[in-house]
């Protein structure tokens, strides 16, 4: 549990959502860190279901970073996708970063994202190693 006096640390990466949303992509308190739902950035707006999820792990593992823990502390990842076919291509992606580390993990289809080009969203769980 973490106490009243963790400190807190907001984590941006830039996007163009969270001065509109009020978010920040991560907050850090004590040992927790809990990452936002991430999206490939606009650069990725052709690209398919594999290659616009290793731009979102790009982003989570240099947010980890900032956060001062390694993709090794990351207990939990919640995936969504807009087609279930796309399944495969993103559970390569992920097992690629993950295989070692082995996190909890759901994978859902999703009706929409907030970009229409947009196929795949991750959010992401760690805990700092004591």
């Amino acid at each position: 549990m973490t106490s009243a006096a963790a400190t807190r640390q907001n984590i941006s990466s830039g996007g163009p959502y969270e001065n509109v949303f009020g978010y920040s992509r991560a907050v850090r308190v004590g040992a927790h860190l809990h990452i936002s739902g991430t999206c490939a950035p606009a650069s990725h707006e052709k690209s398919d279901a594999y290659t616009q999820t290793r731009a979102i792990i790009a982003v989570i593992e240099k947010v980890i970073g900032e956060a001062q823990m390694s993709v090794s502390d990351v207990v939990r990842t919640v995936v969504y996708v807009r087609d279930i076919n796309d399944a495969e291509a993103v559970a390569k992606a992920h097992l690629e970063t993950f295989d070692t580390v082995r996190p909890a993990s759901t994978l859902v289809q999703v009706d929409s994202m907030l970009r229409p080009w947009q196929r795949v969203e991750i959010e992401t769980f760690a805990i700092a190693s004591e």
